[in-house]
């Protein structure tokens, strides 16, 4: 090679190397660009949603989840799979969720339905953690001995509604309290075939689309074909808004992961934190193709959902006849009250998601497509009890049953005007398993996006 050519090669690598730093101290913007603006099929914008939600609901929704109500989640770990015999397990020991010992549980919590929506007497002011969760009844209320028939008709009702996603059975011996704050959701290890089937399963198979359509970066897509968002732009809107959720809760999920990442271990204990490199491998509009602000923007559309479903429900938890019962009344009183606060911030944000554009056509042809929309969430429900890894496991239940509880409220507008204000209403219904699902649900979201301006943040950082 003559002496100019290599000359010409090293001018055109380093242009090369100096054209990468540049990519590379540009890319913060292009993720905080891409990721801007109105949504889709709505007309809010991501600013608005990062200031509400991060100066206003985050910190007290973060406060929230940590009162005893909310922190304690029932739930069955032990369900097997429906679908196929499950193989996949955690990599790393922090998968494993610890349930309170049965032994701890008070006998009045094991009665199960009947005992549901009344107190259980316990006056001992200082009590474990376990001991706290197990005598965490529904919401409860201070009724006169004539309202015993109507709890009765609650729990008929409890059973037979057709709700959104498969509710766990809390009389089964295999279900057992979990303390969410002790189980935190974060990088469990969990990946590969397994992992990848349960998410496979959940695009393929329940968001209404056609094999001949490929989702983008499966390496199984020809080269030619039906491009994949033209046809979700040419689904109706309920459709759309269906993948939205799947998508938005998917990215959220990794969000978490990325946040919370196993990086080291010190004197044996493990360190976890934030990882740069695996939030750009999961959202960087470069090495994702794009794709990256698309699932972001999802996740921010299913915020809005979630937000909209508290605004409606308010009048449930405002009425007098309801409260979060734990035992301690100061503190039941004040949970009622934050919660009470959070309800009014939802309903002051001025750019809702508008529910009532779903369902709107003919009223057979709108109800045939409920009833497909709720069969298809449902399933996803069973799938959950497919994933390999148990924190995996917990918080995707949780996470799948409080949007289950959310969609439930927004389609149930009528029923929730009509709750009366001093006695049980036969007409709609939440339990504590949705309530503390709805709230913890929201508030990983809530999370989320938090945690998306941290990463900003860092990338800014790293430049």
């Amino acid at each position: 090679m003559s002496r100019g050519l290599r000359r010409a090669g090293a001018g055109q690598g380093a242009a090369a190397a100096v054209q990468l730093l540049v990519t590379l101290s540009f890319l913060p913007s292009v993720v905080e660009a891409q990721v801007a603006g109105v949504l889709d099929d709505c007309l809010c914008d991501v600013d608005s949603i990062d200031n509400f939600n991060n100066y206003k609901i985050f910190p007290k929704i973060k406060k929230l989840q940590e009162r005893d109500y909310f922190r304690y989640y029932k739930v069955n770990l032990k369900r097997p799979c429906p679908f196929w015999a499950e193989d996949g397990h955690c990599s790393i020991k922090d998968c494993h969720v610890e349930p309170c010992p049965e032994s701890k549980i008070p006998v009045g919590i094991k009665a199960g339905h009947s005992n549901k929506y009344s107190k259980v007497a316990n006056n001992t002011k200082e009590l474990e953690d376990c001991e706290q969760a197990n005598k965490l009844g529904a919401v409860n209320s201070t009724l006169s001995n004539q309202s015993k028939e109507a709890f009765i008709d609650w729990a008929r009702y409890d059973d037979s509604q057709d709700h959104f996603c498969e509710l766990d059975d809390e009389r089964s011996p295999a279900a057992q309290y979990v303390d969410l704050l002790l189980n935190p959701e974060r990088y469990t290890g969990y990946k590969g075939p397994s992992a990848w089937r349960v998410w496979n399963s959940i695009y393929e198979e329940n968001c209404f689309k056609p094999r001949s359509v490929y989702r983008p970066l499966n390496p199984l897509a020809p080269s030619r074909g039906e491009s994949f968002y033209t046809w979700l732009e040419g689904l109706c809107l309920e459709k759309r808004v269906f993948y939205k959720l799947m998508s938005g809760l998917h990215a959220s999920i990794n969000l978490h992961l990325c946040a919370n990442y196993l990086m080291e271990e010190t004197w044996g204990k493990p360190s976890w934190g934030p990882n740069i490199k695996e939030f750009k491998r999961r959202f960087d509009p470069i090495e994702t193709k794009g794709e990256g602000p698309r699932r972001l923007k999802n996740l921010y559309f299913l915020y809005l959902i979630e937000l909209r479903a508290l605004s409606k429900v308010a009048p449930y938890f405002e009425r007098s006849i309801v409260d979060l019962y734990t035992g301690n009344m100061e503190e039941d009183a004040d949970t009622k009250t934050l919660l009470l606060s959070i309800f009014q911030d939802t309903k002051s944000f001025p750019m809702h998601f508008d529910e009532k554009s779903m369902f709107a056509g003919d009223k057979k042809g709108a109800k045939s497509l409920k009833e497909e929309f709720r069969l298809h969430f449902k399933n996803i429900s069973h799938i959950m009890d497919c994933v390999g890894c148990d924190k995996c496991r917990l918080w995707g239940k949780l996470q799948t049953q409080g949007l289950g509880t959310a969609l439930k409220i927004l389609f149930s507008e009528k029923e929730i005007q009509k709750l009366p204000e001093n006695s049980p209403s036969k007409g709609f219904q939440l339990t504590r398993q949705e309530i503390v699902a709805l709230l913890n649900a929201f508030g990983r979201l809530s999370t989320s996006i938090r945690e998306l301006q941290n990463f900003k943040v860092l990338l800014q950082h790293s430049r």
